[in-house]
């Protein structure tokens, strides 16, 4: 498996409640940009629609080799997932504060999926204290480091 953009915003903006990975459904000059690396999920959403899940606001560069005249880089893209995952999401997504959100884009197997999560937004409190524990883990290991 191998990353290829991960969303680190979205890790420190909401609470992670449950991860699903999901395949896309792309064109060939996708896949190739997507290889490249040429992609961003910033401000990317999962939308629930008629029982199919959809990636809204991906940003797709175009494949400098492609000859498409009309490309879009932030078309909506449908996600891969089973019946009862989508279920699943369709059904927590009615409960307050939750949504959708992609966390990561990488390659398995040839094909490129999408890691997306249920979150709920975190209060600017909380963030302080996600910087707060972070920053004392630097402490330790920089202390470790030293005495080693």
């Amino acid at each position: 498996m191998k990353i290829i953009h991960k969303n680190k915003k979205a890790y420190f903006d909401y609470e992670i409640l449950q991860k699903f990975t999901a395949g896309m459904v792309l064109t060939g000059p996708e896949i190739k940009s997507i290889r490249e690396g040429k992609v961003n999920l910033k401000g990317a959403y999962v939308t629930i629609q008629q029982g199919e899940a959809f990636l809204k606001n991906m940003h797709i560069s175009k494949y400098s080799y492609a000859q498409q005249a009309d490309y879009d880089p932030f078309r909506i893209r449908k996600l891969l997932l089973n019946k009862r995952e989508i279920e699943k999401i369709a059904n927590q997504l009615n409960t307050q504060g939750v949504s959708v959100v992609p966390l990561d884009i990488f390659i398995e197997k040839s094909y490129a999926k999408c890691l997306i999560a249920l979150v709920r937004g975190r209060k600017k409190a909380d963030k302080r204290h996600v910087i707060r524990e972070r920053e004392v883990k630097r402490q330790l290991d920089r202390a470790v480091r030293k005495r080693v």
